[in-house]
C-alpha cells in the first residue's frame, strides 16, 4: 500500500479538485438600458440633497397639510407674540377651527377682540387656509368624568369630606 492509499478520503477528494480545471461560466451580454453602473449623465441613483429628497417624499405622501398644522403649537410664540402665548396657549386644531385656551376670562376676552389680526398671522406664518377660526375659552375647572357613560346622582362628595 502506498502513502496516498492511507490518505483519507476527503484529502484525495480536495487534491483531485485543486488538480482539475476550473469550470468556465457562462458569460451574458448585457441590454445597454439594464447597465448597473452610472454614465456621465445624472441619474435617480446619483446622491441628491437632503432638501429636495425631503420635498419630494412630504409631496408623494401628502403630508404638506399636517405638517403645517403641526407646526402651530411648536412655532406659537413666534406666531402670536410672547405676551399672548404667555396667556393662551393653543389646544387643538379640528377642520380648520383653533381651539385656544386662555389663563383666565378677561384674556379669553382679550383674545377674542385680537382673533382677526392672530388669523392674519398664522396665515401669513402656516399657510392661508389653514386655520379658518378661532375658538378661545377660559380655564375650566377639572373634569371627574372619564368616558362615554354617565351616571346621574351627586357624584363623589364624600371623598373630600
Amino acid at each position: 500500500m502506498s502513502a496516498d492509499d492511507n490518505a483519507d478520503p476527503g484529502r484525495r477528494l480536495l487534491d483531485r479538485a485543486r488538480k482539475s480545471p476550473p469550470a468556465p461560466r457562462p458569460r451574458r451580454r448585457r441590454n445597454p438600458e439594464e447597465q448597473q453602473w452610472s454614465g456621465a449623465a445624472a441619474d435617480a441613483r446619483d446622491p441628491a440633497l437632503l432638501d429636495a429628497s425631503f420635498g419630494e417624499l412630504v409631496c408623494d405622501r401628502k403630508w404638506g397639510e399636517s405638517l403645517r398644522t403641526a407646526g402651530i403649537p411648536a412655532r406659537w410664540e413666534q406666531i402670536v407674540g410672547t405676551e399672548i402665548a404667555g396667556h393662551c396657549r393653543p389646544e387643538k386644531l379640528d377642520n380648520g377651527e383653533l381651539t385656544c385656551v386662555a389663563e383666565s376670562t378677561a384674556w379669553a376676552t382679550q383674545i377674542k377682540l385680537l382673533s382677526r389680526t392672530i388669523l392674519e398671522r398664522i396665515s401669513a406664518e402656516v399657510g392661508p387656509g389653514v386655520v379658518r377660526r378661532i375658538r378661545v375659552h377660559g380655564p375650566t375647572a377639572p373634569d371627574w368624568r372619564h368616558g362615554p357613560l354617565r351616571v346621574t346622582g351627586r357624584g363623589p362628595r364624600d371623598t373630600y369630606g
